[in-house]
């Protein structure tokens, strides 16, 4: 079963906004903390934005101010909200939930995952 689906990925110019859903079944999504994680060419994973139970957020500093993460519990649904978007955040943009509580920005404890949504941003 594929617990986890992105959608909302694009090509966009620099500046220009983009905004990820992360739709996840069968979970009991309000448990999980949730996070964006992004892979570009020749670049290893990195941790976007988590967000906990309560929804308490945290950022990579590359994106602190230009991105939001929240999340909707009624409709087990994270959203990435990415403004002023840079050719640097061209990456493979994946979901993924974590039942440890200690879970943040390494991939290492999140226990299931999205197969991704691209973005594109063009200078």
């Amino acid at each position: 079963a594929q617990h986890l689906v992105e959608s909302g990925g694009g090509s966009v110019q620099t500046g220009g906004s983009l905004k990820l859903s992360c739709k996840a079944s069968e979970l009991t999504f309000s448990t999980y903390r949730m996070a964006w994680f992004r892979q570009g060419p020749g670049h290893e994973r990195e941790g976007v934005a988590m967000i906990d139970t309560d929804g308490r957020a945290t950022y990579a500093d590359s994106v602190k101010g230009r991105f939001t993460i929240s999340r909707d519990n009624a409709k087990s649904t994270v959203y990435l909200q990415m403004n002023s978007l840079k050719p640097e955040d061209t990456a493979m943009y994946s979901c993924a939930a974590a039942a440890w509580r200690g879970a943040s920005l390494s991939p290492v404890p999140y226990n299931y995952w999205g197969q991704g949504t691209q973005v594109t941003v063009s200078s």
